[in-house]
């Protein structure tokens, strides 16, 4: 994501829908990378996970020249609620509360944030789609992530 530098991956399952709170897409879990060859472009994410917590770093450029990065967790707090939060080009962090979970897709809002206001991600198979927008989904930017080999 070229404002927002965000870049998502996703393929390990989750098996139903999360309805208790504190749950988390630990299925982005991985490397991977997004390329748009007519740009020369490319947007790779990681991210681990361990306990209560997921941390990824993204990283987008040109070439071989990255321009970009943004640090992320997904984390869940004593209250049991689970947030997104952003440190794009290792700015202060700035949190996005999950409003939506399920096997195949993860939602992350904050009305208050200046651009985006959503994060979304969509796992079908083994590729993985990122979207962000603004309000009522303005401006949507969308990736679109297959799993880096190793």
């Amino acid at each position: 994501m070229r404002k927002f530098g965000l870049a998502v991956a996703a393929m390990l399952c989750l098996t139903g829908f999360a309805s208790s709170p504190g749950e988390r897409p630990f299925w982005l879990g991985g490397h991977w990378v997004h390329e748009d060859k007519e740009r020369s472009s490319w947007t790779e994410e990681s991210w681990l996970s361990r306990g209560k917590m997921l941390v990824g770093v993204a990283m987008s450029g040109s070439g071989e020249v990255a321009k970009s990065f943004e640090y992320m967790r997904i984390e869940t707090d004593k209250d049991g609620k689970t947030s997104f939060w952003a440190a794009p080009q290792g700015r202060a962090p700035v949190p996005f509360k999950m409003v939506r979970l399920s096997a195949a897709e993860v939602v992350f809002e904050n009305p208050a944030n200046d651009f985006p206001t959503r994060i979304a991600y969509r796992r079908a198979g083994g590729l993985l789609t990122a979207t962000i927008s603004g309000p009522a989904g303005a401006n949507a930017q969308t990736w679109r992530y297959r799993r880096a080999r190793d």
